[in-house]
């Protein structure tokens, strides 16, 4: 009986070390346990919603995170762990800002063969006294000057010469470190001729009414308050060219 009674109190006492042994070895378990998703509704102040979204998956858990589309127009849901969650809200914050506004002046001027006069303001220029060193044209007439405005990563175009023959376009993209700024853009000019049609035909509501031919393409960077040559482009007579000429700043 009483080793009976022994076995029993040994036995209950192994239980009772093993017990809170146990205990202890789930915690981690449940302290292991996935924390619930956190959801955020993002509200866009620049940025277009459909530009943005492979951004924001950068941050977030793959096969877990999730971007949907908010409950108003430019909106997103965000969906993940809330340290990624944060961590996307943050990226969002540095770059939805306001798009830098530019200022370009945009110049045609017309090189000639042939010796004539020019404009004397043009004449002057710094960037036309160096385009003699290394172009063969004798003369320069300023054709026409305009002032353009444009947003960062955005299209702008304006017409310019007297019948708004020609087409100006660019796309600029601010390029800033923390020492400087650099203005890097798309730069067109097209030549627009008007088609005419016999005085008794009916022209078809889509047919076109006017054709285009693009005389200079290129891109290139600007260091802003800079002037630059863009390019020249020959005309039809082979002895006079049109000059693209452009300068730029950044607006405060």
């Amino acid at each position: 009986m009483k080793k009976a009674i022994l076995a029993f109190v040994a036995l209950a006492l192994v239980m009772a070390v093993i017990a809170p042994a146990f205990s202890q070895e789930t915690v981690p378990e449940k302290s292991g346990m996935k924390a619930p998703l956190k959801k955020e509704v993002v509200l866009l102040k620049y940025l277009k919603a459909d530009k943005v979204q492979n951004f924001i998956y950068t941050f977030l858990t793959p096969g877990v995170g999730r971007v949907t589309s908010g409950p108003t127009e430019g909106s997103l849901v965000i969906s993940d762990n809330p340290e990624n969650v944060e961590q996307a809200l943050q990226a969002i914050k540095k770059i939805d800002v306001k798009p830098a506004d530019l200022q370009f002046t945009v110049q045609l001027v017309l090189g000639s063969e042939t010796s004539g006069e020019g404009d004397d303001v043009i004449q002057r220029d710094p960037v036309v006294t160096e385009l003699r060193n290394l172009l063969r044209y004798k003369s320069y007439n300023l054709l026409d000057s305009t002032v353009i405005r444009a947003m960062d990563g955005s299209d702008s175009e304006v017409r310019l010469g007297k019948k708004g023959d020609f087409e100006f376009y660019v796309r600029p993209k601010v390029i800033k470190d923390e020492k400087s700024s650099l203005i890097q853009m798309e730069v067109r000019l097209r030549q627009i001729f008007l088609l005419s049609y016999p005085a008794n035909a009916v022209p078809a509501p889509n047919q076109p009414y006017e054709r285009s031919t693009t005389l200079i393409g290129s891109t290139l960077n600007l260091k802003p308050g800079t002037k630059t040559v863009v390019g020249v482009s020959k005309l039809d007579g082979g002895d006079k060219g049109l000059i693209l000429i452009i300068s730029g700043k950044i607006v405060d």
